[in-house]
């Protein structure tokens, strides 16, 4: 049996926002929204993202200001993504396979259209490949995990 489409259980509320924004705004807005991911873009175009554990890491412990200190500075600009019409087992495996726990969901325009993160996994891939996927993420110490 088929696992579902990605467009079938993603969450399409998702909020962007911009490179040159503080992070003390990125954490603001990921209080208010209770989510720790926030897909960065500039001029209509993903350009990143940024996690509740960049902004630990790469602002926070580095005792970087919070008011001054963009979401440039402290984003991750690798792109993992996944397309809306792929399964939930497809992406449990590529979410393993790349060490993340959250995927911007775009559709062939490349046109952002939700978020997908592992927990959504859960329930609608396959027991065996989640269980697997989830083995694979466990045995990578944290600190070299992409939030």
């Amino acid at each position: 049996m088929a696992t579902p489409l990605i467009k079938d259980i993603m969450s399409p509320k998702f909020q962007w926002i911009a490179p040159d924004a503080s992070i003390q705004e990125a954490a603001q807005m990921m209080k208010a929204k209770d989510i720790g991911f926030l897909p960065v873009a500039e001029n209509d175009k993903m350009i990143g993202t940024i996690t509740d554990r960049d902004i630990a890491i790469n602002a926070v412990a580095m005792g970087k200001d919070a008011s001054s200190c963009t979401v440039r500075d402290c984003m991750n600009q690798k792109l993992y993504y996944c397309y809306e019409d792929q399964t939930a087992d497809e992406i449990c495996k590529n979410m393993a396979e790349m060490q993340v726990s959250r995927f911007p969901v775009v559709n062939h325009a490349k046109r952002l259209v939700g978020i997908v993160s592992y927990a959504d996994l859960s329930a609608c891939a396959s027991p065996a490949v989640y269980t697997s996927a989830q083995q694979e993420l466990k045995s990578v110490p944290p600190a070299q995990k992409a939030a």
